[in-house]
């Protein structure tokens, strides 16, 4: 019986403009190494076969050479080209995959674990399509355009979400070209799940990771990652 291919889409494509820094955020040390040092370790130490990174186009070269290769990630099998917005980076992984399952994660999310990815691996097999997040703690207000509260939802159905996302290839590949030939068109799509279930109508089913599985995006986030790896 053939074994299913589990391929991890690490995405180090952004800019960090809220960083206020010269260097890009996933290049940024926290403890002597870089932001996505973190998390490629996470998957080569997990079950995912291998590892696409995404990364700028004039940092392909850096990415191999000074994090790739000096720190010995053996499962990044490709390092490629990201594209303007977020799902243009996400798409162009996806052209670079071949596999069964694929995980999506924000290389500017450092601390997330192998228990957590694995967790997610054995979620999608059976849902196809899943993303890790966590309860909200605090009560959420929707506001209007004067910044009034306009609503409170109850705060037991929300999640925030998080990263790695996870779905069948054939799936998250689809809705990408869909929303590539229009699909989506006006639609302000901000993650894969949104995606699937825009484009798709396909039902995304939750898993749970951990509150210190936070997205390194301001000088503050740093901080909280330095004291949370201690």
């Amino acid at each position: 019986m053939k074994k299913d291919k589990i391929t991890a889409i690490v995405l180090a494509a952004g800019q960090g403009r809220r960083m206020n820094s010269s260097i890009q955020k996933q290049f940024m040390l926290i403890k002597g190494y870089p932001v996505l040092y973190y998390s490629l370790k996470a998957f080569e130490e997990s079950c995912v076969d291998d590892i696409i990174l995404v990364t700028g186009a004039s940092e392909i070269a850096y990415c191999k050479e000074e994090i790739v290769e000096k720190y010995g990630f053996k499962k990044v099998s490709n390092v490629v080209a990201g594209g303007k917005e977020r799902y243009d980076s996400v798409y162009n992984g996806l052209a670079a995959a071949e596999c069964d399952y694929v995980l999506i994660h924000d290389g500017a999310r450092p601390l997330v674990s192998v228990d957590i990815i694995n967790r997610t691996v054995e979620a999608v097999k059976e849902y196809q399509s899943c993303t890790v997040g966590m309860p909200v703690k605090d009560t959420i207000k929707v506001v209007d355009s004067e910044k009034y509260a306009a609503a409170t939802p109850d705060r037991s159905s929300l999640w925030q979400i998080q990263t790695p996302q996870a779905f069948k290839y054939t799936i998250i590949k689809e809705a990408h070209e869909l929303m590539h030939k229009g699909a989506c068109n006006g639609k302000n799509i901000t993650d894969d799940t949104m995606l699937v279930e825009e484009c798709l109508h396909c039902k995304t089913k939750l898993v749970e990771g951990s509150y210190s599985n936070i997205k390194v995006t301001t000088p503050e986030d740093i901080c909280v990652a330095e004291a949370l790896l201690s």
